[in-house]
């Protein structure tokens, strides 16, 4: 098809998939359970950093998750010690388990107490067209304090070639506001025309057999790519269009 085809097509998916009934059955569910700013963050950023695997199991362990925050995420983070965080104890989710859920409460605690917080990292260290240094430098800085080396696997560091999908996925929700409800748009001062497609298995063949992607392997060098073609899309907001990648991968079975 003509690239205004091609246009039109993924225009339409946006539309079909890109709507409220998207929201309760994905992991974005977790931090729509909050209002209060610092809580959003926290519950989108942990939801986050479990998403792989299977949807339900990922969105119903977020929510988990928040259960044994005592569902304040940000006061729990700001104000435990360390017999509260016994109470993480035998949460797992794949590969993440209680320890690391334990170190990431600490490092979110750093971040907060130290740092003004996550949206002042990404603020100070987003370039002219591009969100992956400050996810660069975000990791440097959640991983400042004391931590198991076995931990460090669960935040991506795109200068190692990593697509950063979760964490780029995450910035989609705090960054994009869609105007139905579902990301949640609270990061005012970072432009949608900076964020990178949350590339996995199921966009990445998507792409492919749509033209947007040429490179064979999903790393760094291939989310630069499809952050090309969708920003030629769409320069505004090119990432609406992980919406329709995800629908025709995951609904359609394009």
């Amino acid at each position: 098809m003509s690239e205004n085809e091609l246009k039109d097509f993924l225009d339409s998916k946006v539309l079909q998939y890109n709507t409220i009934d998207f929201v309760e059955p994905d992991p974005i569910s977790v931090p729509h359970r909050y209002s209060l700013k610092e809580d959003v963050e926290i519950a989108g950023f942990l939801a986050s950093t479990i998403a792989w695997g299977n949807r339900k199991m990922i969105t119903k362990n977020g929510h988990r998750m928040m259960d044994l925050l005592g569902n304040s995420p940000y006061d729990f983070v700001m104000s435990h010690d360390e017999y509260q965080l016994e109470r993480l104890e035998g949460f797992v989710h794949r590969t993440f388990n209680s320890e690391d859920f334990k170190y990431f409460i600490k490092a979110l605690n750093h971040i907060y107490t130290n740092h003004g917080g996550l949206e002042n990292i990404f603020n100070i260290y987003q370039t002219e067209d591009s969100l992956q240094l400050a996810i660069h430098e975000f990791n440097k800085i959640f991983f400042e304090i004391p931590h198991r080396e076995r931990t460090k696997k669960h935040v991506a560091d795109p200068s190692k070639g990593s697509v950063a999908k979760r964490i780029n996925m995450c910035l989609r929700w705090f960054v994009r506001n869609d105007n139905t409800g579902v990301d949640l748009g609270i990061w005012k001062n970072i432009s949608p025309s900076k964020l990178s497609c949350p590339l996995d298995v199921h966009s990445g063949n998507v792409a492919r057999k749509l033209g947007l992607l040429d490179r064979k392997q999903n790393d760094g060098k291939a989310l630069a790519e499809l952050d090309t073609s969708l920003r030629f899309l769409d320069p505004i907001d090119p990432v609406k269009y992980d919406f329709a990648l995800f629908g025709l991968g995951i609904f359609e079975g394009f």
